[in-house]
Parts: structure tokens; sequence; C-alpha cells
């Protein structure tokens, strides 16, 4: 397939598009700026300038595709507190997407992510069944999903944390920088609330096996571990930078972790059991508590 993808150079881009290219497979990427353009024609693909407010450039360079894989996402306006303007930004995209595609059959795999169940309180681990009816991130999700009904082979892709030598702006680089800033590595409360995780490079095999053949309607769950306790992570920080792990309050937790403070207390295991089966997909690549253990994550560049 000549496939569209938005966030083509970011941490799960630079993933998604090598994996593609190599399994025959070419690419469009969205890009910003002369260096993300740049990295794509190095990578062999093809290149689209613009971003997720050029709703026109999304619109043509879908109708031109086989498939869509959106990957991209307001970051910036995210980490400056500006989560429903984030959100209203990926919610105009995936529309826009959808227009495009509708009546095709073609595959548009969208990103979601396994902390949305955190926020929904279950209680237990969390499935690809599990669904909200509507919040943040949440109505981008359900868009993409009922675009089935549209004539798309539309799936869902939830990201737990995602981490590997790609990550320099996730979840777990963000815990260093503040960790870094504070003196300490922080967790909230006991610390025992547990967050999936996933290696970058096993989810973007993932998303391939998605764009391929994941049914339309299909929710996925790049899971790979059902959930490491945040203080043990806040250890293993401590331990690359040298700085001791120490328990906030949930009423602290926005003056030493900021923006992260609205999920770094959320306790939300989840399994992928249904999406290995659906698509036999087995991780195999390293443990999250095993990559900051390499120390490649403490390198200051």
């Amino acid at each position: 397939m000549h496939v569209f993808i938005t966030g083509a150079t970011g941490h799960l881009g630079s993933a998604v598009v090598p994996e593609l290219l190599q399994h025959g497979h070419s690419v469009a990427g969205l890009a910003r700026s002369d260096t993300s353009a740049a990295r794509l024609t190095e990578w062999g693909a093809d290149v689209v300038r613009g971003d997720l407010d050029d709703l026109d450039g999304l619109r043509a360079a879908a109708r031109a595709a086989d498939g869509v894989i959106h990957l991209a996402f307001p970051h910036d306006a995210m980490q400056a507190g500006d989560l429903a303007g984030a959100a209203e930004t990926d919610l105009a995209a995936v529309r826009t997407i959808g227009d495009a595609l509708a009546g095709t059959d073609k595959p548009f795999v969208g990103t979601s992510g396994t902390g949305l169940l955190g926020h929904a309180g279950l209680g237990r681990t969390g499935t690809e069944d599990d669904t909200l009816p509507g919040g943040y991130r949440v109505d981008a999700e359900n868009f993409v999903i009922d675009l089935a009904g549209k004539g798309i082979r539309s799936s869902v892709v939830r990201l737990p944390i995602v981490h590997g030598p790609l990550d320099h702006t996730g979840f777990v680089p963000g815990l260093i920088t503040f960790a870094r800033r504070n003196g300490f590595a922080a967790y909230v409360g006991d610390g025992t609330n547990r967050w999936p995780s996933v290696h970058t490079l096993d989810a973007a095999r993932l998303y391939r096996l998605a764009l391929e053949s994941a049914p339309a309607g299909t929710r996925l769950h790049a899971v790979a571990e059902e959930g490491v306790e945040l203080r043990r992570i806040a250890e293993a920080i401590g331990r690359g930078i040298d700085v001791p792990a120490r328990s906030v309050t949930p009423e602290q937790a926005a003056e030493y972790i900021g923006y992260l403070a609205a999920f770094a207390a959320l306790d939300h295991p989840a399994s992928a059991t249904r999406t290995s089966e659906l698509l036999d997909w087995q991780p195999t690549h390293p443990g999250l508590l095993d990559d900051l253990a390499e120390g490649f994550y403490f390198k200051e560049v």
C-alpha cells in the first residue's frame, strides 16, 4: 500500500515508517519542518508538507493514499496545559481524514491511549472491549471506530507507556526531566499504581499489522507488560541520575511533575490478549525497567 502517516518523524513514526518500508509499503509522511522532511527523504519516504491544522492538505493526502495511520497529536498544547485545544485539533484532523476515506474500504489506523481506561476507574485489568462514552481523546477514538459504518476499515491502537532508544519526548523522558529539576524522582502516594508498557519497535509492528489486516471497528492494545508500578519506575530513574525516589501527595503532583500529574497517579493495568490472538502480535523487545537499566535514557545531549 501507499500509506499516508501523520506524526511520521515523531517517536512512534520513526519506527513505523521504517517498519512499513521494510515490508514493501510506500510512505508519504506529514512534515512540519525542513528537518522532518529531510529525515523522511533519507528514509526513502515521500514528503507531505503541513501540520494538523492544514485540513485541506490532510484531506488531499488521505485521498491519494491506500491507507492512513494517524500518529500525530498536538503535544505542545497538551504540555502547556491546553488539553481541550489539543483534543479539538486532533478530532478535527480525524474527521477530515474520515471524510476523505468514506466509502473506500481503505484502512485508517488511529491512536488512543490505555490511560483513558485509568480515568474510568475500572478496578481491574482493562481490555480491548472496554469503552467510554466520551471525553478527552475518547471522542476521537470513538469517531474512528464508528467510521467502520461509513465504508472504512478503521481501527484504533491504544498506547501505554511507549519506551525505547527512540523515545526522547514521551512519559519517561518527562519524568526524568522533572526528576533532574526537583533533585528527586517523584511518584504519587505509595507508588503502587500500575502502568502498562510496550517497546517502540513492538508498537510499530502492531501498527503495520493493523493497517494490513485489522477488521473494521477494532480496538487494539499495544501492551507488552500489563502493569509496572510507578514507584519502581521512579526508583529506576533515581538510580539512573543518582537522585532519591520520593513520594509526593496528589495535591503536590502538579508542582513536581507538571503536566504528567493527571496521569501519574492512575492505576490501570491493561491486557492485549485479544489483540495478540487477532493479529498474531507477540512483543519481543525489552521491558520498561530493562530499558531504564540500559542507561540510554540518561545520556544528556
